[in-house]
Protein backbone atom coordinates (compact mmCIF):
# COMPACT_ATOMS: atom_id res chain seq x y z
CA UNK A 1 0.00 0.00 0.00
CA UNK A 2 1.37 3.40 -0.94
CA UNK A 3 1.96 5.87 1.86
CA UNK A 4 1.58 8.68 -0.65
CA UNK A 5 -2.01 7.94 -1.61
CA UNK A 6 -4.11 11.03 -2.33
CA UNK A 7 -5.70 12.40 0.81
CA UNK A 8 -8.73 13.41 -1.23
CA UNK A 9 -9.27 9.74 -2.13
CA UNK A 10 -9.12 8.76 1.54
CA UNK A 11 -11.41 11.63 2.56
CA UNK A 12 -13.98 10.76 -0.12
CA UNK A 13 -13.92 7.12 0.98
CA UNK A 14 -14.65 8.21 4.55
CA UNK A 15 -17.27 10.84 3.74
CA UNK A 16 -19.15 8.79 1.18
CA UNK A 17 -18.85 11.42 -1.53
CA UNK A 18 -17.19 14.69 -2.42
CA UNK A 19 -17.70 17.63 -0.03
CA UNK A 20 -19.66 20.40 -1.72
CA UNK A 21 -20.72 22.81 1.07
CA UNK A 22 -18.51 25.14 3.09
CA UNK A 23 -19.35 25.74 6.73
CA UNK A 24 -21.06 29.06 5.98
CA UNK A 25 -23.00 27.56 3.08
CA UNK A 26 -24.19 24.77 5.35
CA UNK A 27 -25.37 27.33 7.93
CA UNK A 28 -27.37 29.10 5.24
CA UNK A 29 -28.88 25.90 3.88
CA UNK A 30 -29.89 24.71 7.35
CA UNK A 31 -31.26 28.09 8.42
CA UNK A 32 -29.58 28.12 11.85
CA UNK A 33 -28.17 31.04 13.78
CA UNK A 34 -24.56 31.66 12.70
CA UNK A 35 -23.22 32.30 16.22
CA UNK A 36 -24.87 29.14 17.52
CA UNK A 37 -23.51 27.12 14.58
CA UNK A 38 -19.96 28.38 15.22
CA UNK A 39 -20.30 27.52 18.92
CA UNK A 40 -21.32 24.00 17.97
CA UNK A 41 -18.41 23.78 15.53
CA UNK A 42 -15.95 24.74 18.25
CA UNK A 43 -17.58 22.25 20.63
CA UNK A 44 -17.01 19.51 18.05
CA UNK A 45 -13.32 20.45 18.13
CA UNK A 46 -13.01 22.04 14.68
CA UNK A 47 -12.31 25.64 15.65
CA UNK A 48 -9.34 25.98 13.28
CA UNK A 49 -10.92 24.61 10.09
CA UNK A 50 -11.00 26.95 7.07
CA UNK A 51 -14.50 28.41 6.74
CA UNK A 52 -14.08 28.74 2.94
CA UNK A 53 -13.25 25.07 2.36
CA UNK A 54 -15.95 22.65 1.20
CA UNK A 55 -16.26 20.09 3.99
CA UNK A 56 -19.88 18.84 3.96
CA UNK A 57 -21.60 16.43 1.58
CA UNK A 58 -25.29 16.38 0.62
CA UNK A 59 -25.84 13.48 3.03
CA UNK A 60 -24.10 15.42 5.82
CA UNK A 61 -26.56 18.28 5.48
CA UNK A 62 -29.57 15.98 5.45
CA UNK A 63 -28.40 14.25 8.64
CA UNK A 64 -27.57 17.53 10.40
CA UNK A 65 -30.96 18.97 9.47
CA UNK A 66 -32.70 16.05 11.15
CA UNK A 67 -30.60 16.33 14.32
CA UNK A 68 -31.04 20.13 14.53
CA UNK A 69 -34.81 19.74 14.22
CA UNK A 70 -34.82 17.11 16.98
CA UNK A 71 -32.79 19.33 19.34
CA UNK A 72 -34.80 22.48 18.61
CA UNK A 73 -36.81 22.15 21.84
CA UNK A 74 -33.92 20.92 24.02
CA UNK A 75 -32.95 22.97 27.12
CA UNK A 76 -30.38 25.69 26.51
CA UNK A 77 -26.84 24.38 26.60
CA UNK A 78 -27.79 20.74 26.05
CA UNK A 79 -26.94 20.74 22.35
CA UNK A 80 -23.51 22.32 22.84
CA UNK A 81 -22.73 19.96 25.72
CA UNK A 82 -23.69 16.99 23.57
CA UNK A 83 -21.53 18.29 20.73
CA UNK A 84 -18.56 18.70 23.07
CA UNK A 85 -18.93 15.16 24.41
CA UNK A 86 -19.18 13.71 20.90
CA UNK A 87 -16.26 15.78 19.65
CA UNK A 88 -13.93 14.75 22.47
CA UNK A 89 -14.83 11.08 22.12
CA UNK A 90 -14.50 11.03 18.34
CA UNK A 91 -11.21 12.96 18.46
CA UNK A 92 -9.57 10.37 20.68
CA UNK A 93 -10.89 7.53 18.57
CA UNK A 94 -9.76 9.18 15.33
CA UNK A 95 -6.24 9.78 16.69
CA UNK A 96 -5.89 6.09 17.47
CA UNK A 97 -7.34 5.02 14.11
CA UNK A 98 -5.05 7.39 12.19
CA UNK A 99 -2.07 5.88 14.00
CA UNK A 100 -3.18 2.38 13.04
CA UNK A 101 -3.78 3.40 9.40
CA UNK A 102 -0.31 4.92 9.26
CA UNK A 103 1.17 1.65 10.57
CA UNK A 104 -0.72 -0.33 7.94
CA UNK A 105 0.43 2.04 5.20
CA UNK A 106 4.03 1.25 6.12
CA UNK A 107 3.50 -2.51 6.37
CA UNK A 108 5.03 -4.17 3.27
CA UNK A 109 2.92 -7.29 3.83
CA UNK A 110 -0.36 -5.38 3.66
CA UNK A 111 -1.94 -4.99 0.21
CA UNK A 112 -5.15 -3.22 1.30
CA UNK A 113 -5.31 0.41 0.26
CA UNK A 114 -5.69 3.11 2.87
CA UNK A 115 -9.09 4.27 1.49
CA UNK A 116 -10.35 0.66 1.66
CA UNK A 117 -9.13 0.26 5.24
CA UNK A 118 -10.51 3.65 6.31
CA UNK A 119 -13.90 2.79 4.83
CA UNK A 120 -13.90 -0.61 6.54
CA UNK A 121 -13.00 1.00 9.88
CA UNK A 122 -15.91 3.40 9.49
CA UNK A 123 -18.38 0.61 8.78
CA UNK A 124 -17.22 -1.53 11.70
CA UNK A 125 -17.33 1.53 13.95
CA UNK A 126 -20.92 2.20 12.87
CA UNK A 127 -21.84 -1.44 13.46
CA UNK A 128 -20.45 -1.36 17.00
CA UNK A 129 -22.11 1.98 17.72
CA UNK A 130 -25.49 0.72 16.53
CA UNK A 131 -25.30 -2.31 18.80
CA UNK A 132 -24.28 -0.22 21.81
CA UNK A 133 -27.03 2.30 21.09
CA UNK A 134 -29.63 -0.46 20.79
CA UNK A 135 -28.50 -1.95 24.12
CA UNK A 136 -28.49 1.45 25.82
CA UNK A 137 -32.01 2.22 24.58
CA UNK A 138 -33.22 -1.19 25.72
CA UNK A 139 -31.82 -0.67 29.21
CA UNK A 140 -32.67 2.99 29.54
CA UNK A 141 -33.89 3.99 32.98
CA UNK A 142 -37.32 5.58 33.27
CA UNK A 143 -36.00 7.99 35.89
CA UNK A 144 -34.67 10.80 33.72
CA UNK A 145 -33.67 14.39 34.33
CA UNK A 146 -34.86 17.45 32.43
CA UNK A 147 -31.85 17.35 30.09
CA UNK A 148 -32.22 13.68 29.24
CA UNK A 149 -29.84 12.79 32.06
CA UNK A 150 -30.32 9.62 34.08
CA UNK A 151 -30.31 9.46 37.86
CA UNK A 152 -30.15 6.00 39.37
CA UNK A 153 -28.26 3.84 41.83
CA UNK A 154 -25.07 2.29 40.51
CA UNK A 155 -21.81 0.89 41.79
CA UNK A 156 -18.87 2.93 40.53
CA UNK A 157 -15.42 1.41 40.44
CA UNK A 158 -11.87 2.47 39.75
CA UNK A 159 -8.89 0.21 39.17
CA UNK A 160 -5.35 1.51 38.83
CA UNK A 161 -1.80 0.24 38.50
CA UNK A 162 0.33 0.59 41.61
CA UNK A 163 3.59 2.47 41.09
CA UNK A 164 2.76 3.43 37.53
CA UNK A 165 4.56 6.81 37.58
CA UNK A 166 7.91 5.40 38.65
CA UNK A 167 7.50 2.37 36.38
CA UNK A 168 6.84 4.55 33.33
CA UNK A 169 10.22 6.20 33.86
CA UNK A 170 12.09 2.90 33.88
CA UNK A 171 10.70 1.09 30.84
CA UNK A 172 10.66 1.93 27.13
CA UNK A 173 7.71 3.42 25.28
CA UNK A 174 6.94 0.19 23.42
CA UNK A 175 6.94 -1.84 26.63
CA UNK A 176 4.81 0.79 28.35
CA UNK A 177 2.33 0.75 25.47
CA UNK A 178 2.05 -3.04 25.68
CA UNK A 179 1.51 -2.91 29.44
CA UNK A 180 -1.24 -0.29 29.19
CA UNK A 181 -2.97 -2.02 26.30
CA UNK A 182 -2.95 -5.36 28.13
CA UNK A 183 -4.28 -3.74 31.29
CA UNK A 184 -7.09 -1.92 29.47
CA UNK A 185 -8.09 -4.95 27.39
CA UNK A 186 -8.14 -7.39 30.31
CA UNK A 187 -9.93 -4.92 32.61
CA UNK A 188 -12.57 -4.24 29.95
CA UNK A 189 -13.10 -7.96 29.42
CA UNK A 190 -13.66 -8.60 33.12
CA UNK A 191 -15.99 -5.62 33.55
CA UNK A 192 -18.16 -6.41 30.53
CA UNK A 193 -18.29 -10.17 31.20
CA UNK A 194 -19.95 -9.40 34.54
CA UNK A 195 -22.48 -6.95 33.10
CA UNK A 196 -20.58 -3.75 33.82
CA UNK A 197 -19.67 -0.87 31.54
CA UNK A 198 -16.30 0.79 31.16
CA UNK A 199 -16.92 4.53 31.46
CA UNK A 200 -13.43 5.65 30.52
CA UNK A 201 -9.76 4.82 30.70
CA UNK A 202 -7.39 7.24 32.42
CA UNK A 203 -3.94 6.05 31.40
CA UNK A 204 -3.06 3.77 34.29
CA UNK A 205 -6.67 3.54 35.55
CA UNK A 206 -10.06 2.31 34.40
CA UNK A 207 -13.39 3.68 35.62
CA UNK A 208 -16.46 1.48 35.35
CA UNK A 209 -20.11 1.29 36.41
CA UNK A 210 -22.23 -1.72 37.32
CA UNK A 211 -25.98 -2.03 37.89
CA UNK A 212 -25.83 -5.17 40.02
CA UNK A 213 -23.95 -4.60 43.28
CA UNK A 214 -22.87 -8.23 43.74
CA UNK A 215 -21.49 -8.31 40.20
CA UNK A 216 -19.52 -5.15 40.97
CA UNK A 217 -17.92 -6.85 43.96
CA UNK A 218 -17.04 -9.85 41.82
CA UNK A 219 -15.43 -7.52 39.28
CA UNK A 220 -13.51 -5.77 42.05
CA UNK A 221 -11.96 -9.06 43.14
CA UNK A 222 -11.37 -10.58 39.72
CA UNK A 223 -9.53 -7.53 38.39
CA UNK A 224 -6.52 -8.52 40.50
CA UNK A 225 -6.07 -11.62 38.34
CA UNK A 226 -4.72 -9.32 35.61
CA UNK A 227 -1.44 -8.79 37.43
CA UNK A 228 -1.09 -12.53 38.09
CA UNK A 229 -1.58 -13.54 34.45
CA UNK A 230 0.16 -10.82 32.49
CA UNK A 231 3.05 -9.74 34.67
CA UNK A 232 1.41 -6.38 35.35
CA UNK A 233 2.21 -4.67 38.68
CA UNK A 234 -0.29 -5.07 41.54
CA UNK A 235 -3.57 -3.23 41.19
CA UNK A 236 -5.79 -1.26 43.56
CA UNK A 237 -9.57 -1.22 43.33
CA UNK A 238 -12.15 1.08 44.92
CA UNK A 239 -15.94 0.63 44.74
CA UNK A 240 -18.78 2.85 45.96
CA UNK A 241 -22.55 2.55 45.68
CA UNK A 242 -25.25 5.21 45.44
CA UNK A 243 -27.24 7.65 43.35
CA UNK A 244 -25.35 9.00 40.35
CA UNK A 245 -25.99 11.26 37.38
CA UNK A 246 -25.30 9.72 33.97
CA UNK A 247 -24.69 12.47 31.45
CA UNK A 248 -23.35 12.22 27.88
CA UNK A 249 -21.62 8.93 28.52
CA UNK A 250 -19.96 10.02 31.76
CA UNK A 251 -21.01 9.50 35.38
CA UNK A 252 -21.07 12.08 38.19
CA UNK A 253 -21.95 12.05 41.86
CA UNK A 254 -20.63 11.21 45.28
CA UNK A 255 -20.04 7.49 44.54
CA UNK A 256 -17.58 8.55 41.84
CA UNK A 257 -15.62 10.68 44.29
CA UNK A 258 -15.70 8.03 47.01
CA UNK A 259 -14.62 5.23 44.67
CA UNK A 260 -11.65 7.32 43.52
CA UNK A 261 -10.61 8.08 47.12
CA UNK A 262 -10.92 4.42 48.11
CA UNK A 263 -8.74 3.36 45.19
CA UNK A 264 -6.04 5.76 46.30
CA UNK A 265 -6.26 4.41 49.85
CA UNK A 266 -6.26 0.70 48.98
CA UNK A 267 -3.14 -1.35 49.56
CA UNK A 268 -1.54 -2.99 46.51
CA UNK A 269 -3.47 -6.09 45.51
CA UNK A 270 -6.59 -5.24 47.51
CA UNK A 271 -10.10 -3.91 46.90
CA UNK A 272 -11.92 -1.42 49.12
CA UNK A 273 -15.59 -0.48 49.09
CA UNK A 274 -17.75 1.93 51.03
CA UNK A 275 -20.23 0.88 53.71
CA UNK A 276 -23.16 1.58 51.37
CA UNK A 277 -22.07 -1.13 48.96
CA UNK A 278 -21.35 -3.65 51.72
CA UNK A 279 -24.84 -3.06 53.11
CA UNK A 280 -26.68 -3.81 49.86
CA UNK A 281 -24.72 -6.93 48.84
CA UNK A 282 -26.28 -10.09 50.18
CA UNK A 283 -24.01 -12.76 48.77
CA UNK A 284 -22.27 -15.33 50.97
CA UNK A 285 -19.37 -15.56 48.53
CA UNK A 286 -18.00 -12.28 49.85
CA UNK A 287 -16.72 -11.02 53.18
CA UNK A 288 -16.49 -7.32 53.98
CA UNK A 289 -13.80 -6.65 56.56
CA UNK A 290 -14.20 -3.44 58.53
CA UNK A 291 -11.21 -1.15 58.83
CA UNK A 292 -10.72 2.14 60.59
CA UNK A 293 -12.32 5.22 59.12
CA UNK A 294 -10.28 6.92 56.41
CA UNK A 295 -9.44 10.60 56.26
CA UNK A 296 -9.15 11.52 52.60
CA UNK A 297 -9.69 14.64 50.54
CA UNK A 298 -13.32 15.69 50.93
CA UNK A 299 -14.13 12.95 53.49
CA UNK A 300 -12.68 13.11 56.99
CA UNK A 301 -14.51 10.04 58.29
CA UNK A 302 -14.99 7.69 55.35
CA UNK A 303 -16.17 4.22 56.36
CA UNK A 304 -14.50 1.57 54.24
CA UNK A 305 -14.43 -2.21 53.95
CA UNK A 306 -11.83 -4.57 52.55
CA UNK A 307 -13.49 -6.98 50.11
CA UNK A 308 -12.46 -10.63 50.31
CA UNK A 309 -13.82 -13.99 49.26
CA UNK A 310 -15.24 -16.00 52.14
CA UNK A 311 -12.77 -18.66 53.21
CA UNK A 312 -15.10 -21.50 52.27
CA UNK A 313 -15.60 -20.07 48.77
CA UNK A 314 -13.26 -21.24 46.02
CA UNK A 315 -13.19 -18.67 43.20
CA UNK A 316 -13.50 -19.92 39.64
CA UNK A 317 -10.39 -20.35 37.53
CA UNK A 318 -9.73 -16.92 36.01
CA UNK A 319 -6.96 -17.89 33.63
CA UNK A 320 -7.70 -16.79 30.08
Amino acid sequence: MSVGESFSDIEEALLGGPPVFTRDQAIGELGVDADFAHELWRAFGFAHDDRDEAIFTEDDLAAMGTVIAAYASAPEGTTVAAARSIGQTMSRLADWQAYRLHELANDPDNDISMPQMARAMGRVQTLIWRRHLAAALRNLSADRGANGDERHDLTIGFCDIVGYTSLSRKIGMEELNTLLETFEVKASEIVTEHGGQVIKTLGDAVMFAVDDAASAVEIGLELHSISEIDDIPPLRVGLAYGRVLTRFGDVFGEPVNIAARLTGSARPGTSLCDAALADVVEDDRFFFKSIGTLSVRGYRHLKARVIEFNRDHVPADTTR
